[in-house]
C-alpha cells in the first residue's frame, strides 16, 4: 500500500515539474513590448526639416497721397500686374483747377519780376548818370521790390510743382510686378490721404522664414554657400531649390532660435502662394559637407539605446521586422551629447531597440509599440 502511494506522489511530482516547465516555455515565448526607431543618417542640419511659411519678396499696402474720391478701380482680386500699371485712381477735377490756378499765380509773379527789373534798372541808370535826379534810397526801394518780386516767383514755381505732384498723386500705380491680393475700397468711396486702397504682391519669388535652434547656426554658413529646398505641404511631390537670403543677428528669448529666411524662384510646375506651409532642409550636397567636416559619419540615436558589457563594448539590440527578434550588435560609440549618441556599426533603415535594453536577451521576441 505504502509502495503504492510512494509511486503516485512520485508521479505527481513529475506531472507538476512537467506543467512548471511547460508554463516556462509558454512565458519565454511571449513577445516582449519595446519601442524602437528607424536609423536615418547622421546629418545635423540636413537631415532635419525645419518647418515654415511662404511670403512674399516685396508686399505693400498701397494709399493714396493725397485725398479724393475714388472715381476708378480697374483692378481685381487675383489680377496680375505689371509695374506702372493703374490701380486706382481718384477724381482729378480739384486737383486740375489747384494746378491751373498755381500756373496764372507763376505767370503774375513773372510780370511783376519783370516789372520791377525794369523799373530797378530805370533808376539804378539815371542814379548812375545824374546822382542827383534819384535819391538812393529810391533805387534801394526798387531793388528790394525786385527781390521781392524774385522770391514770388519762386514760391510761385514751387506752388506749381506742388500742384502737379499732388495731381499725379490721383493716380495709384503699381511699384513692381505683382498680384492683388486684396482691395480695401470701393469706387466712389472718400478716401484721406494715406488710406489703405490696395494690397500687391511680388510672387515672382518666394521667401521661407525658419527657426534654427543655437547649437545649429555654425551650420549654417556652409548651407548658404550649397544651398537648401523646401517642400510644401499642398505639393509634396516636389523639392523647390532656395538659398539663405538673410540670418537673424538675435535669437528668440522663448525658443533661443534664430531666424533665417530662405528665398526661391517661382517653379515652373506650380504656383506657390503667400501663406502656403512646408518645410526646409540643406541640400544632400550640404549635408554631405557637413557630415564630412564634422565628422559625422553615423547615426545619432538615444543613449538609453546603448548598453556595455563588462569589457567596455557597447551594444545595441537590432530588430528583426520580419522575425520580431531582437539580436545585439556590437557597435562604435563616437560622442555623447546633449542631443543623443553618435554611434557606428549600423545601417540606415536597421531598426534599433531604445528603452529597456537591459531587459532583452538574445533571440527574444519582442513587439514593437505604435
Amino acid at each position: 500500500m505504502k509502495s503504492r502511494i510512494g509511486i503516485i506522489g512520485v508521479c505527481a511530482v513529475l506531472l507538476s515539474l512537467a506543467g512548471c516547465g511547460e508554463q516556462e516555455v509558454v512565458k519565454s515565448e511571449e513577445a516582449r513590448p519595446v519601442k524602437v526607431m528607424t536609423l536615418t543618417s547622421q546629418e545635423p542640419f540636413g537631415g532635419r526639416w525645419f518647418p515654415g511659411k511662404a511670403t512674399a519678396t516685396q508686399e505693400a499696402n498701397l494709399s493714396f497721397r493725397v485725398a479724393g474720391t475714388v472715381n476708378r478701380i480697374p483692378v481685381d482680386v487675383g489680377d496680375e500686374v505689371n509695374k506702372g500699371d493703374l490701380l486706382a485712381r481718384l477724381d482729378p477735377q480739384d486737383y486740375r483747377v489747384a494746378l491751373n490756378d498755381a500756373k496764372a499765380q507763376l505767370r503774375k509773379a513773372k510780370a511783376d519780376l519783370d516789372l520791377a527789373e525794369s523799373e530797378y534798372e530805370r533808376v539804378a541808370r539815371v542814379f548812375e548818370k545824374d546822382p542827383g535826379a534819384v535819391s538812393k534810397s529810391m533805387v534801394d526801394v526798387r531793388k528790394a521790390q525786385l527781390d521781392t518780386a524774385s522770391a514770388q516767383v519762386v514760391s510761385a514755381q514751387a506752388a506749381v510743382e506742388s500742384a502737379t505732384d499732388n495731381l499725379s498723386y490721383t493716380s495709384l500705380k503699381s511699384p513692381y510686378d505683382g498680384v492683388v491680393v486684396q482691395k480695401f475700397v470701393e469706387q466712389f468711396e472718400d478716401v484721406q490721404a494715406k488710406q489703405e486702397i490696395i494690397r500687391v504682391l511680388d510672387t515672382r519669388r518666394i521667401e521661407f522664414t525658419v527657426q534654427v535652434p543655437e547649437m545649429m547656426m555654425d551650420q549654417v554658413d556652409l548651407v548658404k554657400q550649397i544651398g537648401a529646398y523646401v517642400v510644401f505641404d499642398a505639393f509634396l511631390q516636389l523639392e523647390v531649390p532656395a538659398r539663405i537670403k538673410e540670418v537673424g543677428k538675435e535669437a528668440s528669448k522663448t525658443t533661443r532660435t534664430y531666424p533665417v529666411t530662405l528665398v526661391m524662384d517661382q517653379p515652373e510646375e506650380i504656383r506657390i502662394l503667400p501663406g502656403m506651409a512646408g518645410k526646409a532642409r540643406a541640400s544632400k550636397e550640404a549635408s554631405a559637407q557637413l557630415a564630412k567636416e564634422k565628422g559625422m559619419v553615423g547615426f545619432q540615436i538615444p543613449v538609453a539605446a546603448t548598453f556595455a558589457d563588462d569589457a567596455g563594448q557597447s551594444y545595441v539590440w537590432v530588430v528583426d521586422p520580419q522575425s520580431s527578434t531582437v539580436s545585439k550588435r556590437p557597435v562604435d560609440l563616437i560622442s555623447i551629447t546633449e542631443r543623443g549618441a553618435t554611434i557606428s556599426g549600423v545601417e540606415a533603415n536597421e531598426m534599433i531597440a531604445t528603452a529597456g535594453v537591459n531587459f532583452l536577451v538574445e533571440g527574444q521576441k519582442v513587439r514593437v509599440l505604435e
